[in-house]
């Protein structure tokens, strides 16, 4: 029984163009026929995730719907020693690539008004990692129906992309990675039309860092501030001298920006506090400085402060590095999506100030991420990490004929 015979509420409604295959006639013909009698079941499954969210560590549902499905079609799949996020491999052989998708969702309360929306309160899929995992699943389901494959695919079904450092390491810490050769991944873009996906060669995400600086003061009368320690004033020098100052400390073409997104200190207007917090996320685009930005950050932080006497500790958490596509692996994706939709079908794309967990697969093989457009082209285009966040579900088949097309193009290569 297929997932949209169990549940026929996820069906598409009767509208076929919401599972529309942009990419049919291309690619081997097997995957034609896995997709014209499948994609309805990777919308399904979309939809199904959609509508029970969870967060990060916590996607017990979606490991046992992933790994249901895997089984039905006669694989094998592992759960992850923390309980969620699995990996499977599909075919034999001694080379392997990997496709990797994320499970998580975000603490944010949907708006979007959809007959599938989330159930859960004040969590939902805004990152479209629904779509990332349908993805995913599709590709390694297609593959499984294929006469032969020259290799293995490792589907990779991570937890946790959204909990800095990344639930990434999970799997890089099970030994996941130690027989692969490249890996990709597609990463919704509402700023692409739906049918076409933006490569970039080199960095394609940027290093995001969360900082903390905890200010402790005696605190005193707003009257006697040179009997005390300003922490107030101390807090304003750090919020207004730190991002400048750095700008000085590391190379302009980095891309690097502190920006505060809190500041709390004190209630009443006649008394310096004596606690005060200030957080913010520290990003650049450089590898290289995203390795020595962290030592530059204190010793600011101390030069600031040094002539003020407020006690202080930093709490400084490294997330993730920069993506940093390689070029060949990049290419094998431009090529996927010429092979799936034609040269309109490949776009360029900018490097983003965003942070991605994905980077730590590529400090360990080669690989590359890409943008898959999922607008629909009509109306606004509606970000990710907001409530109203909706994707044209189009973009479904179009992403499990490019990974399919990447995957056994890296088995090649």
């Amino acid at each position: 029984m297929t997932l949209l015979e169990a549940h026929p509420e996820l069906a598409a409604g009767g509208d076929d163009d919401v599972v529309a295959d942009l990419g049919a006639g291309t690619g081997p013909a097997w995957l034609d026929q896995w997709l014209q009698a499948h994609r309805g079941d990777v919308v399904a499954v979309r939809r199904s995730l959609h509508s029970v969210p969870e967060l990060g560590r916590d996607e017990h549902r979606t490991t046992a719907l992933i790994a249901r499905r895997l089984l039905a079609a006669g694989l094998e799949p592992r759960t992850l020693p923390g309980g969620t996020g699995l990996v499977c491999d599909v075919g034999r052989g001694d080379r392997c690539v990997a496709l990797r998708a994320d499970l998580d969702a975000l603490p944010l309360p949907e708006e979007t008004g959809l007959p599938f929306a989330s159930t859960v309160p004040n969590v939902m899929h805004a990152c479209g990692h629904d779509a990332h995992t349908a993805m995913v699943l599709g590709a390694g389901l297609a593959l499984a129906s294929a006469p032969s494959l020259p290799g293995r695919v490792r589907l990779v079904f991570q937890p946790a992309e959204e909990v800095q450092p990344g639930g990434a390491l999970d799997v890089v810490a099970d030994g996941a990675m130690g027989d692969v050769e490249r890996i990709f991944a597609l990463h919704c873009d509402p700023r692409l039309e739906v049918g076409r996906l933006g490569t970039r060669v080199g960095p394609i995400t940027s290093a995001c860092d969360v900082v903390e600086i905890r200010l402790t003061s005696p605190g005193g009368h707003t009257a006697r501030p040179h009997l005390t320690a300003d922490l107030v004033e101390a807090l304003g020098l750090l919020i207004t001298q730190l991002p400048l100052l750095l700008t000085r400390q590391v190379d302009p073409r980095s891309g690097t920006v502190l920006v505060w997104g809190a500041v709390q200190s004190g209630a009443a207007a006649n008394a310096i506090p004596q606690h005060g917090v200030l957080r913010g996320t520290l990003r650049t685009a450089d590898h290289a400085t995203w390795t020595v930005v962290e030592e530059k950050f204190r010793s600011l932080v101390a030069a600031v402060l040094a002539p003020l006497g407020v006690g202080y500790v930093i709490d400084y958490v490294r997330g993730v590095p920069p993506v940093v596509n390689e070029a060949d692996s990049s290419g094998i994706l431009r090529d996927a999506a010429i092979l799936t939709g034609g040269m309109e079908a490949a776009a360029d794309t900018e490097q983003s100030s965003g942070g991605e967990d994905f980077a730590w697969y590529l400090e360990k093989v080669p690989g590359a991420m890409a943008r898959l457009g999922v607008w629909s082209g009509v109306g606004p285009m509606k970000d990710i990490h907001q409530p109203t966040f909706d994707l044209d579900e189009r973009a479904l088949p179009f992403g499990v004929r490019v990974l399919v097309n990447s995957a056994l193009a890296a088995l090649s290569h």
